[in-house]
């Protein structure tokens, strides 16, 4: 009989234990299958861009009515028939999708690949890191010669491009250098400003991070906002050499050359010679000694005769 109580009580004490738990089951989304996050979401209108201390990092807040209501993070209806911890990116509206239920994601404002950087196709998360190092590859050092200064790594800050994360991308097992990464410059959300890689602001990229276990498939719309129909990658941009120019000379400022004849050996005979002109010889002075004189009558002996007396 006493045997009998105490196993009474035992379950009489485990059923509010057992009523709990049932409750809390009750407010879990069916859907969400166990491979996706159990991070919290978002609530509406809640600041999600607070400062924060991050690795001994200071993150500032940012400016909310200057980020773009559609570019803030919030739950949003999304149709898709995409499994639960997929990653869909589309580069038309610049907004990120990571699938957590049935028609439902959590979208993030991004920005995509300028003209010329943009990529489509599917990859798969392979790594990521916290304030990541980061490594301009060659085709970006030589459009932009001043970045070789990190030719060996930026390290991890506030001011590294790759902001407080990095999510690595491989397709087919091939890693063509694209990131999903947080940005200093947040005002480049909402554009096509990057080299191909995916940015987001600090605060979102963390948040995503956080939700990632590893493996999960991504999906990059086409430039339309279309399914890929397979992985498109672009040719790197290489710039062109600049074409050396020739010096200009001046008219006048190298005189002219006179180009003499050739000798006449081949004909066996001797070049001509064109002699020097003779001087000019200047006409003798008359001299007071020499000069003839001037008379009135006949000369005698080369001499003016004396004058006459006149009467």
């Amino acid at each position: 009989m006493r045997q009998t109580q105490i196993s009474l009580g035992r379950r009489l004490a485990a059923l509010p234990a057992a009523l709990a738990l049932f409750a809390l089951a009750a407010c879990v989304d069916p859907t969400v299958s166990p491979s996706a996050s159990n991070q919290p979401l978002p609530k509406p209108d809640e600041n999600v861009y607070l400062a924060s201390m991050d690795a001994g990092i200071q993150i500032p807040a940012l400016p909310v009515e200057q980020i773009p209501e559609t570019h803030r993070r919030q739950v949003v209806a999304y149709e898709t028939d995409q499994p639960v911890g997929t990653i869909i990116i589309n580069p038309k509206t610049r907004l990120l999708y990571y699938v957590v239920g049935k028609n439902k994601a959590i979208r993030y404002g991004i920005s995509v690949g300028r003209a010329g950087f943009e990529w489509s196709g599917e990859a798969d998360v392979v790594e990521k890191k916290q304030w990541p190092t980061w490594t301009p590859p060659r085709e970006m050092i030589e459009r932009d010669p001043k970045l070789a200064r990190w030719e060996k790594g930026q390290p991890g800050g506030p001011t590294n491009p790759l902001g407080a994360r990095a999510i690595y991308l491989k397709s087919n097992g091939i890693d063509y250098g694209y990131r999903i990464h947080g940005t200093p410059e947040w005002k480049s959300i909402g554009r096509n400003a990057s080299s191909g890689c995916i940015r987001m602001i600090n605060q979102d990229v963390i948040d995503l991070y956080n939700r990632l276990q590893g493996g999960e498939k991504v999906v990059v719309l086409t430039a339309a906002g279309e399914m890929p129909k397979g992985l498109y990658i672009p040719k790197p941009i290489v710039p062109a050499k600049k074409k050396v120019e020739e010096p200009v000379i001046p008219a006048g400022a190298v005189p002219a050359l006179n180009v003499l004849p050739p000798p006449s050996i081949a004909l066996g005979t001797a070049p001509v010679v064109v002699p020097a002109a003779a001087p000019a010889v200047a006409a003798p002075e008359t001299t007071e000694a020499t000069a003839t004189p001037v008379c009135a009558t006949a000369l005698v002996d080369g001499a003016c005769p004396p004058p006459t007396a006149v009467d």
